[in-house]
């Protein structure tokens, strides 16, 4: 029997249960994407992040939810870090690119601490759009400003009083692009949930059913998409991002350049072993043509 090392790790907490767990699976070589799927479908998490290297060639990463094939997760990506330095691949204080369909990301362990670590994920802006009347009532909040996204998720901006947390999900009443990402994002005043020392500055939720996820606990590529955005309006280069979801969690959100933000948040691991590989089968060419530096 193959076996193959495989964990999970709950991302963006530093509290045990909480966050966003993502499962990571170290190819010793490029297995096929049919069975990828299949073992993503099995484990049931958001994502399920797989890892592998040529002998000579950069680390390379594909992410899959129980349904699909994604172009970018950003917890699953920290979840990723994690697991080479658990593995004994990536030094405290180091940092590499991984080889992803959304081109190299970069990601790092912290110099002080291996349970918090970095990405450098995209930010492809927001598209100004009317307000969907449809979406509005699902809702039953009145959306302040509503937005398309290069990445496909629409984002809504809801008032600071509005009850985001206590909502009822929306996803079986998604219609359309709403349903391959849906951030709704409020500001925070008053008492906020606190993050690496600070209060946080705005919150969200993630939906995206259309990708098999009725509601993702902790999304960091729809906060890379969103912090600029609030950089904007607070007039800095940093914020903190909560995520009010049943399993919350937050992240430091930095921009690093136009069009680029750094998020830095903890993890920890649930569980660790070994999985049966068998029938993973070898496809490089498809490795080859799903990821890019």
């Amino acid at each position: 029997m193959t076996t193959s090392p495989a964990l999970l790790v709950e991302t963006f907490t530093d509290q045990p249960l909480q966050g966003n767990g993502a499962a990571v699976v170290l190819l010793d070589q490029p297995a096929t994407a049919d069975w990828m799927q299949r073992l993503a479908g099995s484990f049931k998490q958001s994502e399920t992040a797989f890892l592998h290297r040529d002998s000579t060639g950069p680390w390379r990463l594909r992410w899959f939810t129980p349904t699909c094939e994604v172009p970018l997760c950003g917890h699953a990506t920290l979840a990723a870090t994690f697991a080479l330095a658990h593995w004994g691949l990536l030094e405290v204080g180091a940092s590499l690119p991984l080889a992803t369909r959304s081109g190299a990301l970069q990601v790092g362990l912290d110099r002080s601490e291996a349970s918090v670590a970095h990405l450098v994920l995209p930010s492809s802006g927001l598209i100004p759009l009317d307000v969907p009347a449809p979406l509005q009532a699902i809702l039953g909040q009145p959306i302040e400003r509503y937005w398309d996204s290069p990445l496909g998720y629409r984002v809504a901006l809801l008032a600071a009083d509005a009850p985001l947390a206590a909502m009822d999900n929306p996803s079986p009443q998604l219609e359309g692009p709403d349903r391959n990402g849906l951030v709704l994002m409020q500001p925070l005043v008053g008492a906020a949930p606190q993050l690496m020392g600070a209060p946080c500055d705005y919150q969200l939720r993630f939906f995206a059913p259309g990708l098999g996820i009725d509601e993702d606990p902790v999304t960091g590529s729809a906060h890379a998409l969103v912090a600029p955005w609030w950089m904007e309006q607070l007039q800095r280069n940093q914020v903190r991002g909560w995520q009010a979801s049943a399993r919350h969690g937050g992240m430091l959100c930095e921009s690093v350049g136009p069009g680029q933000v750094r998020l830095t948040g903890a993890a920890q691991l649930l569980w660790d072993g070994q999985i049966n590989s068998s029938g993973a089968g070898c496809d490089p060419a498809g490795w080859q043509q799903a990821v890019r530096l």
